[in-house]
């Protein structure tokens, strides 16, 4: 056939089609279900949080995100062993997947030492901010505690890609999952002290996040240790350092990882930023992104599902079933996005209804009405936050990871910037502030689709060129 529509002689559908709606959420929807529950974990975090009191869910968000940003870096090149997995999968060669894995894993065990050693650092760091005293002792409480399961955050992301690359996505959404579950009731039991656990407050939510992430790992690893993966995957012989695949992880994973570090940096500076104007203005951004991360997180798993995609079909030489499965992710994503963005306008006290739960109506008032206007602005955003999510996820599956650093790197200071002069020279407040913020999403968003749009990525692989040709010239 010389149609890519065509199949045993008919056109198919948008849904039957390769690559169309029905191959992408095969592979996408373990995914989503796998995001989404980490989704629901720190929605219901941040929720008991605000239960046990405001400041510790005020306090819990840019903690985290300082935690986050810290780990961001290497956990991003761990996690970009999706792509060669994917690609060595596309071009026949699973033999070299073991070995692309351990060297992401290996990554997380070098870090180890590392973000063990910041713990000391964090009261100074936290009396710096400038927030208040109450503040910035829960915020150097949460963050000293989650810097014990660092390590395993990048390991798992390393692991997991052993079978999303592969397409095994079910995998994926049952161990991660089971890891939010759990993490859900430690939350429970630990913050408030139930069936005879301490009550730990904000300290408690941060230990259920370290089991979580060290179950991840064991999780993880007693499934790939199977003798099936273990033959055909090479997963023992594989268990070594390889200098060449590790110089290409980090040429291609680097990138990757720094950006995502560049983004978070700067939004946690957004969030310090946003903690000076008080805490009622930091715990309704926190509420507002926590309400947003059920629409974003689950994007997440598209995304990776698409890279998935993009690399199998770039490893086939198949750079126009990559740009079918590419468009298919976007309508999903933009009909899904759209949906809930209508929610955030239309019902925005039914969605915060569980926060509003666990604490006094007159307590809540001013929060909720200062939420109300925040999650218009998450309305405003939400398609382009979709562009974002699956046209960056393309040139990652190809390669094209340079291109976003630089992006990253031009665009994220400007809105940050912007919401340090705005606030220091106008005594402009938080609506300035989120007006910074989706001037950041919507630039994303439009200069990824437009790189998308140049076809660049077609030509691009990250496994070995003779690997990535053998495959076409035997066919």
């Amino acid at each position: 056939m010389t149609s890519l529509n065509l199949q045993n002689g008919q056109e198919t559908s948008w849904w039957s089609r390769p690559c169309g709606g029905r191959d992408v959420l095969a592979i996408a929807l373990p995914l989503i279900v796998s995001t989404a529950s980490w989704s629901v974990m720190n929605f219901i975090d941040r929720m008991f949080l605000l239960w046990y009191s405001k400041a510790a869910m005020a306090a819990a968000l840019p903690a985290g995100m300082l935690y986050f940003t810290l780990v961001c870096f290497p956990m991003g090149i761990a996690a970009y062993v999706n792509t060669f997995v994917a690609q060595y999968q596309g071009a026949g060669r699973p033999q070299r997947i073991g070995a692309a894995v351990w060297q992401g894993v290996g990554i997380g065990v070098v870090c180890l030492p590392f973000f063990l050693g910041m713990i000391p650092l964090a009261p100074e760091f936290f009396r710096l901010t400038g927030h208040k005293a109450e503040l910035a002792g829960l915020e150097t409480d949460y963050f000293q505690t989650v810097l014990c399961c660092a390590g395993a955050q990048i390991m798992a992301a390393a692991m997991s890609a052993f079978f999303t690359g592969r397409g095994s996505t079910k995998v994926v959404m049952v161990v991660d999952s089971s890891a939010s579950a759990l993490n859900a009731v430690l939350d429970y039991c630990w913050i408030f002290g139930v069936a005879g656990f301490p009550q730990w407050g904000i300290v408690g939510a941060a230990w259920a996040t370290v089991v979580a992430q060290w179950f991840r790992v064991a999780a993880y690893l007693l499934i790939m240790l199977r003798p099936r993966f273990i033959k055909r995957y090479q997963l023992l012989a594989g268990l070594r350092f390889d200098g060449e695949l590790m110089r290409r992880l980090l040429r291609y994973g680097g990138p990757n990882g720094l950006q995502l570090f560049l983004e978070i940096s700067f939004f946690s500076i957004f969030l310090l930023l946003i903690g000076r104007l008080g805490e009622n203005a930091m715990a309704a951004t926190t509420l507002a992104f926590n309400i947003n991360a059920l629409a974003f997180v689950p994007m997440l798993g598209l995304g990776i599902a698409l890279s998935t995609l993009v690399g199998q079909q770039l490893g086939h030489d198949h750079p126009d079933l990559a740009a079918r499965a590419t468009w298919t992710s976007f309508v999903i994503a933009a009909v899904y996005m759209g949906t809930m963005a209508a929610l955030y306008v239309l019902i925005p006290d039914v969605i915060m209804m569980g926060h509003a739960a666990g604490v006094s109506p007159e307590e809540f008032a001013s929060l909720r009405n200062l939420t109300v206007v925040l999650l218009r602005f998450v309305a405003a955003y939400c398609l382009f936050d979709a562009m974002n999510v699956v046209f960056a996820s393309v040139l990652k599956g190809a390669g094209d990871t340079r291109f976003i650093l630089w992006t990253s790197a031009l665009i994220s200071p400007l809105p940050v910037a912007g919401v340090w002069f705005g606030i220091r020279y106008f005594d402009l407040g938080i609506l300035w502030s989120w007006s910074m913020a989706t001037f950041w999403v919507c630039s994303f968003g439009l200069i990824f689709g437009w790189r998308f749009l140049q076809g660049h990525w077609r030509t691009m692989r990250v496994i070995e060129h003779d690997v990535a040709m053998e495959e076409v010239n035997a066919n």
